[in-house]
């Protein structure tokens, strides 16, 4: 007998179960596990609002997520676009094939489009693209790497808690983090709620910080394939060049790597610095879906102006 599948809104007493979910769906990530601290800091905590969250249960058990997490971006002309991004969809490997993915992206796209969202976008990997292409999303652009190498040994940078303070406290030195600099295309506003949230309040990656003159870069030490690295996550201030300097020559570690959008002053800064494009290396596929008329081209990577810290979660 088949089970009947309904569907619901998630709750916040449906944090641990739906963490068994993907575990069982996507396997456990190997450095960041998935926490409720961290599942509630997406989904809960956000400044942008409380996601669009769905579950599909059968026989009592949960066996499907969709997710909308809130976000918003700020035009060139000065318009806010109400955003989702799709982040943590999983389907239980017992009910493959039953049309969950399908029916749960359905009804989130329904109740975003009655609550006013504008647009959707994420970075789905290779095995989830083809869904997402079924389901309407277009391909934007792929994602590169910036990079420098560096000689040492990977060390965590000193004074754990600099971000923090500078993010709820300020510094004499810095200006402050909510006087962002005008959007060239689409952008994350960095509000100081923003920063606080994204960065200082993260429950599993460590976030620094490295100060120069009035800019600042917020960096994430990490290993990856037995290497250190340091991931330069933003820039801010008026001269990113400074603050890019900075934290290259603080970091011990294999390389330093950054992404930031073509044309704006923090990929400039980046390359005076002396991190350099690599060639052919796209780890991430931007992709949206507007949920109506905009008054930007969406599907143009020229229309955006983004950080890697927009785009890693984690």
């Amino acid at each position: 007998m088949i089970e009947t599948i309904t569907t619901r809104t998630l709750d916040h007493s449906d944090v641990e179960p739906v963490l068994e979910l993907l575990r069982a769906a996507l396997g456990e990530p190997p450095l960041l596990k998935r926490t409720p601290e961290l599942f509630a800091w997406k989904h809960f905590d956000n400044p942008f609002g409380e996601s669009i969250a769905l579950i599909a249960e059968a026989g009592g058990s949960l066996v499907g997520l969709r997710s909308f997490m809130r976000w918003e971006l700020r035009t060139p002309d000065g318009d806010t676009l109400r955003c989702v991004r799709a982040v943590d969809t999983a389907t239980h490997p017992d009910f493959h094939r039953r049309g969950i993915f399908r029916r749960l992206t359905e009804e989130a796209l329904e109740q975003a489009a009655s609550d006013g969202v504008d647009l959707v976008f994420n970075t789905p990997n290779d095995k989830s693209g083809s869904g997402y292409l079924s389901r309407g999303w277009r391909p934007v652009g792929k994602v590169g790497v910036m990079m420098r190498p560096k000689l040492g040994r990977f060390s965590v940078p000193a004074n754990p808690d600099r971000f923090v303070e500078l993010v709820t406290g300020g510094t004499p030195s810095v200006p402050p983090m909510d006087a962002d600099r005008k959007p060239l295309g689409l952008r994350t506003p960095r509000t100081e709620s923003y920063l606080h949230w994204r960065y200082a309040s993260h429950p599993t990656a460590r976030y620094f910080s490295y100060e120069a003159d009035d800019s600042v870069a917020v960096v994430r030490p990490n290993v990856r394939n037995g290497r250190g690295e340091v991931l330069i996550a933003d820039l801010l201030g008026r001269r990113p060049v400074r603050a890019v300097r900075a934290a290259v020559r603080a970091a011990r570690s294999s390389y330093v790597a950054a992404w930031f959008s073509k044309g704006s002053p923090e990929r400039a800064a980046a390359i005076r610095g002396g991190m350099l494009p690599i060639p052919g290396v796209a780890p991430l596929t931007l992709m949206a879906r507007p949920l109506r008329d905009l008054p930007v081209d969406v599907f143009s990577m020229s229309s955006w102006d983004l950080a890697l810290g927009d785009l890693e979660l984690l």
